[in-house]
Protein backbone atom coordinates (compact mmCIF):
# COMPACT_ATOMS: atom_id res chain seq x y z
CA UNK A 1 0.00 0.00 0.00
CA UNK A 2 1.70 3.34 -1.29
CA UNK A 3 1.23 6.45 1.80
CA UNK A 4 2.94 8.63 -0.04
CA UNK A 5 4.98 9.03 -2.74
CA UNK A 6 8.20 7.67 -1.01
CA UNK A 7 6.66 5.66 1.78
CA UNK A 8 5.06 1.69 1.19
CA UNK A 9 3.47 -0.21 3.93
CA UNK A 10 4.30 -3.74 3.96
CA UNK A 11 1.62 -5.46 5.28
CA UNK A 12 3.19 -8.71 6.61
CA UNK A 13 -0.12 -11.19 7.32
CA UNK A 14 0.87 -11.98 10.61
CA UNK A 15 -0.62 -15.22 11.78
CA UNK A 16 -2.36 -15.38 8.41
CA UNK A 17 -4.51 -11.87 9.26
CA UNK A 18 -3.81 -9.27 6.89
CA UNK A 19 -3.85 -5.60 8.67
CA UNK A 20 -1.88 -6.78 11.73
CA UNK A 21 1.59 -6.30 11.38
CA UNK A 22 2.81 -3.08 9.38
CA UNK A 23 6.50 -2.25 8.10
CA UNK A 24 6.94 0.52 6.62
CA UNK A 25 9.29 1.01 3.41
CA UNK A 26 10.74 4.49 2.92
CA UNK A 27 12.31 4.91 -0.81
CA UNK A 28 15.08 7.51 -1.62
CA UNK A 29 18.69 7.85 -1.17
CA UNK A 30 19.07 5.64 1.74
CA UNK A 31 16.12 3.44 1.19
CA UNK A 32 15.12 1.61 4.65
CA UNK A 33 12.38 -0.18 6.52
CA UNK A 34 10.99 1.26 10.00
CA UNK A 35 10.05 -2.04 12.03
CA UNK A 36 11.03 -5.71 10.48
CA UNK A 37 7.87 -7.82 12.15
CA UNK A 38 8.33 -11.37 12.84
CA UNK A 39 11.60 -13.28 11.43
CA UNK A 40 8.20 -15.96 10.84
CA UNK A 41 7.15 -13.19 7.72
CA UNK A 42 10.97 -12.07 6.63
CA UNK A 43 9.94 -13.42 2.89
CA UNK A 44 6.77 -11.37 2.82
CA UNK A 45 8.94 -8.14 3.66
CA UNK A 46 11.63 -8.90 1.12
CA UNK A 47 8.36 -9.92 -1.55
CA UNK A 48 7.35 -5.85 -0.64
CA UNK A 49 10.92 -4.94 -1.06
CA UNK A 50 11.00 -5.94 -4.24
CA UNK A 51 7.76 -5.09 -5.34
CA UNK A 52 8.37 -1.85 -4.54
CA UNK A 53 11.20 -1.88 -7.26
CA UNK A 54 14.37 -2.33 -4.77
CA UNK A 55 17.18 -5.40 -4.84
CA UNK A 56 17.95 -6.43 -1.61
CA UNK A 57 21.68 -4.88 -1.38
CA UNK A 58 19.54 -1.74 -1.90
CA UNK A 59 18.00 -1.80 1.61
CA UNK A 60 20.23 0.44 4.42
CA UNK A 61 18.57 0.92 7.18
CA UNK A 62 16.33 -1.20 9.56
CA UNK A 63 15.02 1.00 12.17
CA UNK A 64 13.12 -1.22 14.65
CA UNK A 65 10.63 0.84 17.67
CA UNK A 66 11.32 -1.48 19.95
CA UNK A 67 12.32 -5.33 20.59
CA UNK A 68 9.35 -7.32 20.67
CA UNK A 69 9.13 -9.91 18.86
CA UNK A 70 6.79 -8.74 16.30
CA UNK A 71 8.53 -5.83 16.06
CA UNK A 72 11.86 -6.05 16.03
CA UNK A 73 12.24 -10.76 15.59
CA UNK A 74 13.51 -10.13 11.99
CA UNK A 75 15.92 -8.30 12.45
CA UNK A 76 18.35 -11.11 12.22
CA UNK A 77 16.92 -12.75 9.37
CA UNK A 78 16.95 -9.65 7.59
CA UNK A 79 20.37 -8.20 7.93
CA UNK A 80 21.07 -12.13 6.75
CA UNK A 81 18.92 -11.04 3.71
CA UNK A 82 19.48 -7.44 3.08
CA UNK A 83 23.51 -7.59 3.00
CA UNK A 84 23.79 -3.38 3.28
CA UNK A 85 21.66 -2.70 6.44
CA UNK A 86 22.26 -1.46 9.27
CA UNK A 87 20.45 -2.07 12.53
CA UNK A 88 18.61 1.06 14.96
CA UNK A 89 17.44 0.37 18.30
CA UNK A 90 17.14 2.18 21.58
CA UNK A 91 19.72 1.53 23.73
CA UNK A 92 17.73 -0.52 26.18
CA UNK A 93 17.09 -2.76 23.68
CA UNK A 94 20.34 -3.23 21.89
CA UNK A 95 21.93 -5.94 24.09
CA UNK A 96 18.87 -8.28 23.11
CA UNK A 97 18.79 -8.00 19.66
CA UNK A 98 22.60 -9.11 19.85
CA UNK A 99 21.87 -11.93 22.29
CA UNK A 100 17.83 -12.33 21.99
CA UNK A 101 17.97 -14.98 24.51
CA UNK A 102 16.64 -13.50 27.53
CA UNK A 103 13.54 -11.79 24.92
CA UNK A 104 12.91 -15.32 23.91
CA UNK A 105 12.70 -16.59 27.32
CA UNK A 106 9.85 -14.11 27.99
CA UNK A 107 8.22 -14.52 25.10
CA UNK A 108 8.12 -17.96 25.84
CA UNK A 109 6.26 -17.80 28.87
CA UNK A 110 3.85 -15.77 27.14
CA UNK A 111 3.21 -17.39 23.95
CA UNK A 112 4.26 -21.25 25.35
CA UNK A 113 4.20 -23.94 22.26
CA UNK A 114 3.18 -21.10 19.87
CA UNK A 115 6.21 -19.34 19.72
CA UNK A 116 8.41 -20.71 17.04
CA UNK A 117 4.68 -20.83 14.64
CA UNK A 118 3.98 -17.53 15.42
CA UNK A 119 7.13 -15.63 15.16
CA UNK A 120 9.81 -18.44 13.38
CA UNK A 121 13.29 -18.56 14.44
CA UNK A 122 14.85 -14.87 15.46
CA UNK A 123 18.32 -15.09 15.14
CA UNK A 124 21.18 -12.53 16.31
CA UNK A 125 21.52 -9.53 14.86
CA UNK A 126 25.58 -9.20 14.32
CA UNK A 127 26.79 -6.30 16.84
CA UNK A 128 28.55 -5.14 13.94
CA UNK A 129 25.66 -3.93 12.24
CA UNK A 130 24.04 -3.05 15.19
CA UNK A 131 23.54 1.00 16.38
CA UNK A 132 21.60 2.89 19.11
CA UNK A 133 20.13 5.76 18.85
CA UNK A 134 19.57 8.16 22.23
CA UNK A 135 17.25 10.06 22.84
CA UNK A 136 17.01 12.76 19.50
CA UNK A 137 19.13 11.40 17.71
CA UNK A 138 18.11 11.78 13.70
CA UNK A 139 18.50 9.19 11.04
CA UNK A 140 17.89 9.48 8.07
CA UNK A 141 15.86 6.70 5.72
CA UNK A 142 14.70 6.87 2.66
CA UNK A 143 14.55 11.00 1.82
CA UNK A 144 13.34 11.82 5.05
CA UNK A 145 15.37 12.31 8.46
CA UNK A 146 13.38 11.17 11.21
CA UNK A 147 14.31 11.68 15.13
CA UNK A 148 14.21 8.94 17.42
CA UNK A 149 11.87 9.90 20.52
CA UNK A 150 12.03 8.14 23.63
CA UNK A 151 8.20 6.92 24.72
CA UNK A 152 8.07 4.44 27.33
CA UNK A 153 5.32 3.23 28.86
CA UNK A 154 4.43 -0.08 27.08
CA UNK A 155 8.54 -0.91 26.98
CA UNK A 156 11.68 0.83 28.79
CA UNK A 157 13.07 0.14 25.52
CA UNK A 158 10.76 2.08 22.96
CA UNK A 159 11.37 4.66 20.45
CA UNK A 160 8.87 6.12 18.17
CA UNK A 161 10.51 8.02 14.71
CA UNK A 162 9.21 11.38 14.26
CA UNK A 163 9.54 13.08 10.51
CA UNK A 164 8.78 16.62 11.62
CA UNK A 165 8.81 17.78 7.67
CA UNK A 166 5.89 15.57 6.67
CA UNK A 167 4.09 15.36 10.45
CA UNK A 168 4.30 11.95 10.48
CA UNK A 169 5.12 9.92 13.53
CA UNK A 170 6.01 5.83 12.80
CA UNK A 171 4.31 4.95 16.69
CA UNK A 172 5.10 1.28 17.12
CA UNK A 173 3.07 0.88 20.26
CA UNK A 174 3.13 4.01 22.14
CA UNK A 175 -0.06 4.83 20.09
CA UNK A 176 -1.74 1.74 21.33
CA UNK A 177 -3.75 -0.58 18.06
CA UNK A 178 -6.47 0.67 16.32
CA UNK A 179 -7.40 -1.07 12.87
CA UNK A 180 -8.26 1.15 9.27
CA UNK A 181 -11.36 2.28 9.16
CA UNK A 182 -12.68 2.24 12.91
CA UNK A 183 -12.29 4.84 15.43
CA UNK A 184 -11.45 2.46 17.88
CA UNK A 185 -8.32 2.02 19.98
CA UNK A 186 -6.90 -0.66 22.56
CA UNK A 187 -3.90 -0.47 25.18
CA UNK A 188 -1.25 -3.35 24.54
CA UNK A 189 -0.06 -3.85 28.27
CA UNK A 190 2.03 -7.29 27.86
CA UNK A 191 4.37 -7.90 30.44
CA UNK A 192 6.98 -7.14 32.07
CA UNK A 193 7.50 -3.53 31.85
CA UNK A 194 4.60 -1.53 31.75
CA UNK A 195 4.83 1.69 33.36
CA UNK A 196 1.21 3.71 33.41
CA UNK A 197 2.93 7.39 34.47
CA UNK A 198 6.15 6.88 32.26
CA UNK A 199 3.44 6.28 29.56
CA UNK A 200 1.03 8.66 30.09
CA UNK A 201 4.28 11.52 29.72
CA UNK A 202 5.08 10.17 26.32
CA UNK A 203 1.45 10.14 25.15
CA UNK A 204 2.12 14.61 26.58
CA UNK A 205 5.05 14.36 24.49
CA UNK A 206 3.38 13.31 21.56
CA UNK A 207 1.01 15.59 21.73
CA UNK A 208 3.02 18.31 21.85
CA UNK A 209 4.53 17.43 18.37
CA UNK A 210 1.45 18.34 17.08
CA UNK A 211 1.48 15.47 14.62
CA UNK A 212 -0.36 15.42 11.34
CA UNK A 213 -0.71 11.36 11.20
CA UNK A 214 0.07 8.00 13.13
CA UNK A 215 1.49 5.29 11.62
CA UNK A 216 0.77 2.64 13.63
CA UNK A 217 2.64 -0.60 13.61
CA UNK A 218 -0.92 -2.34 14.46
CA UNK A 219 -1.97 -0.97 12.19
CA UNK A 220 -1.47 1.56 9.73
CA UNK A 221 -1.89 5.47 9.16
CA UNK A 222 -4.16 6.95 11.34
CA UNK A 223 -5.12 11.36 11.31
CA UNK A 224 -7.48 11.45 14.03
CA UNK A 225 -4.83 12.06 16.26
CA UNK A 226 -6.35 13.28 19.11
CA UNK A 227 -9.34 11.31 19.81
CA UNK A 228 -7.00 8.51 19.25
CA UNK A 229 -4.62 9.53 21.67
CA UNK A 230 -7.45 10.28 24.16
CA UNK A 231 -9.03 6.90 23.62
CA UNK A 232 -5.44 5.30 24.10
CA UNK A 233 -4.95 7.26 27.49
CA UNK A 234 -8.43 6.43 28.64
CA UNK A 235 -8.51 2.48 28.29
CA UNK A 236 -4.97 2.22 29.92
CA UNK A 237 -6.67 4.07 33.07
CA UNK A 238 -9.52 2.00 33.19
CA UNK A 239 -7.79 -1.18 33.25
CA UNK A 240 -5.62 -0.48 35.75
CA UNK A 241 -8.83 0.36 38.04
CA UNK A 242 -10.75 -2.58 36.76
CA UNK A 243 -8.18 -5.17 37.52
CA UNK A 244 -7.17 -3.37 40.30
CA UNK A 245 -10.69 -3.83 41.59
CA UNK A 246 -10.89 -7.28 40.60
CA UNK A 247 -8.12 -8.31 42.46
CA UNK A 248 -9.08 -6.65 45.71
CA UNK A 249 -12.10 -9.13 45.26
CA UNK A 250 -10.26 -11.88 45.38
CA UNK A 251 -10.42 -13.12 41.74
CA UNK A 252 -7.09 -14.69 39.97
CA UNK A 253 -5.88 -14.30 36.66
CA UNK A 254 -7.97 -16.57 34.80
CA UNK A 255 -11.11 -15.01 36.26
CA UNK A 256 -9.68 -11.65 35.86
CA UNK A 257 -9.59 -12.60 32.00
CA UNK A 258 -12.65 -13.57 31.54
CA UNK A 259 -14.20 -10.19 33.06
CA UNK A 260 -12.23 -7.99 30.68
CA UNK A 261 -12.37 -10.36 28.25
CA UNK A 262 -16.35 -9.67 28.11
CA UNK A 263 -15.53 -5.88 28.40
CA UNK A 264 -13.76 -5.57 25.66
CA UNK A 265 -15.85 -7.28 23.38
CA UNK A 266 -18.36 -4.92 24.62
CA UNK A 267 -16.32 -1.97 24.09
CA UNK A 268 -15.42 -3.31 20.17
CA UNK A 269 -18.84 -4.83 19.68
CA UNK A 270 -20.38 -1.04 20.02
CA UNK A 271 -17.64 0.56 17.80
CA UNK A 272 -17.08 -2.08 15.27
CA UNK A 273 -18.64 -5.37 15.26
CA UNK A 274 -17.79 -8.99 16.64
CA UNK A 275 -15.39 -9.75 13.79
CA UNK A 276 -13.24 -6.58 14.68
CA UNK A 277 -13.04 -8.38 18.47
CA UNK A 278 -11.38 -11.70 16.89
CA UNK A 279 -9.14 -9.30 14.85
CA UNK A 280 -7.69 -7.32 18.41
CA UNK A 281 -7.35 -10.56 19.83
CA UNK A 282 -5.02 -12.00 17.25
CA UNK A 283 -2.79 -8.62 17.47
CA UNK A 284 -2.94 -8.36 21.16
CA UNK A 285 -4.29 -11.19 23.26
CA UNK A 286 -6.71 -10.05 26.16
CA UNK A 287 -4.79 -12.41 28.39
CA UNK A 288 -1.72 -10.82 27.77
CA UNK A 289 -2.69 -7.58 27.97
CA UNK A 290 -4.15 -8.64 31.93
CA UNK A 291 -1.10 -10.21 32.77
CA UNK A 292 0.71 -7.20 32.06
CA UNK A 293 -1.55 -4.81 34.29
CA UNK A 294 -1.63 -7.69 37.18
CA UNK A 295 2.26 -7.89 37.18
CA UNK A 296 2.32 -3.83 37.34
CA UNK A 297 -0.50 -3.24 39.94
CA UNK A 298 1.36 -5.87 42.06
CA UNK A 299 4.69 -3.67 41.46
CA UNK A 300 3.55 -0.51 42.31
CA UNK A 301 0.81 -1.01 44.82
Amino acid sequence: MRLAPDLILIDTGYNSTPEAISVYLLLGDRPGLIETGPASRADVVLAGIREAGLAPEDVQVLAVTHIHLDHAGGAGTLTQRLPNAQVYVHPVGAPHLIDPTKLLNSAGRLYGDELARLFGETIPVPESRLHVLNDSDTLTIGGRTVAAIDTPGHARHHHAYWDAAHGDLFTGDVAGVALPRSRFVRAPTPPPELDVPAWQASLRRIRALRPRRLLLTHFGPHEWVEDLLGQLEERLLEGVERVRGFLGSGLGGEAITAEMRQLALRQIKARDGAAAAAHFEVIMPIRQSVLGLIRYIEKTG
